[in-house]
């Protein structure tokens, strides 16, 4: 998770002290902040969620977002990083960030969440590719702890075996509920003598795991693991949601069970396009941001609002523009658009009349949006 600008709504950032730093293997480190008892609201969180760092960077206040692998009831919050390059960010905070600094802290936030069914037996099904491990941990580590009737099914994929973060946890969790967690590892670059567990994660290799691993059912012989999964969740890089998601959507899962955390930009769509729209040309566009009013025309509307915004080289937030972050919420106060299918708003945020930028075909020759979200 990684916001290019910010969202123009503020956030809400507190000092927190480093408890501790481990490096878990040549390019992953986690580290653990204390919550004070004066601030355990404020760092009341949900499995899933991400904080915001902010930390100096060669004479500049940076700021990046990371997914927290702690689960609720651990009360502390953790974080698992990717260093990507000795100039990134990520690298910045391992080299000179030590155990007992106060590092600025957001407040958490994101909508990679579920509701909790602790009465009721489920199955969840997890796909992970690299660092998108973190939040699928927080996830089961809470599911582990607080729904008894529930089972999990982890696919993890990595390039070999030394690049697997937190193997010791995930281990530890699978020791002590063996008859709830399952996981099964995958390698892009190393082989393994079974070829199921060589190669990405991908849309042939979700068929694989259909027939080959989620197969029978212990708790009904009539039907398959895979009939009974709920929900799923997956988190990695772009083209391993599109493709992963899209398998298990052509494989009986409904698009509101598949859930996806992106940790990069990703220009293009999870799942394709199936409408076509009428052609508007020299459409008039009005918006506020960061407390400025602006005015533009678009040639057309062949491309959806925010790509458009950004060519114009306005400074528009985003992130994914794929509607799973909510960088670009803006609400529509005049005209009309249609909004694709998105991983973020609710159906009662859209009623209220709030959409996406980079979801949003506009369907009038006047438009006016609002990105100041207070």
């Amino acid at each position: 998770m990684e916001n290019l600008l910010p969202k123009a709504r503020p956030i809400e950032f507190h000092p927190l002290k480093l408890a501790k730093k481990q490096e878990l293997t040549k390019s992953t480190f986690a580290l653990e902040f204390e919550i004070p008892s004066a601030l355990s609201s404020q760092y009341h969180f949900e499995a899933g969620q991400y904080v915001t760092l902010q930390f100096p960077v060669n004479g500049k206040v940076v700021e990046k977002d990371f997914s927290m692998t702690s689960a609720p009831y651990e009360e502390k919050i953790t974080l698992g990083i990717k260093i990507s390059s000795e100039e990134s960010f990520a690298n910045s905070l391992f080299k000179d960030l030590k155990t007992g600094d106060f590092i600025e802290v957001s407040e958490p936030r994101g909508r990679f969440t579920l509701s909790s069914k602790p009465h009721e037996f489920r199955t969840i099904v997890g796909f992970a590719g690299g660092i998108g491990i973190t939040p699928i941990l927080s996830h089961f580590k809470n599911i582990l702890h607080t729904e008894p009737r529930t089972r999990l099914f982890l696919f993890y994929g990595n390039k070999n075996k030394k690049q697997v973060a937190f193997k010791n946890e995930l281990e530890e969790l699978a020791n002590q509920h063996p008859d709830r967690l399952e996981i099964h590892y995958f390698y892009s670059q190393e082989k393994v003598g079974n070829g199921l567990f060589e190669g990405r994660l991908n849309e042939k290799k979700v068929a694989l795991i259909i027939n080959q691993i989620l197969q029978l059912d212990d708790t009904d012989e009539e039907s398959t693991i895979w009939d009974a999964v709920d929900e799923v969740l997956i988190c990695g890089k772009g083209e391993m949601i599109k493709s992963v998601a899209n398998a298990c959507y052509r494989h009986g899962i409904r698009k509101k069970n598949i859930h996806f955390e992106l940790f990069e930009e990703f220009n293009e769509d999870i799942y394709p396009v199936e409408k076509e729209f009428p052609l508007l040309e020299n459409i008039e566009v009005g918006f506020k941001l960061f407390n400025k009013e602006y005015k533009t025309t678009l040639k057309d509307n062949k491309m959806r609002l925010l790509q458009q915004l950004l060519i114009q080289k306005f400074p528009v937030p985003y992130s994914c523009k794929s509607g799973i972050c909510g960088s670009c919420e803006c609400v529509l106060e005049e005209g009309q658009v249609e909004l694709l299918e998105n991983e973020y708003l609710t159906e009662k945020e859209e009623a209220s009349g709030k959409i996406l930028a980079c979801m949003s075909i506009v369907l009038s020759k006047n438009i006016k949006v609002n990105f100041d979200l207070m």
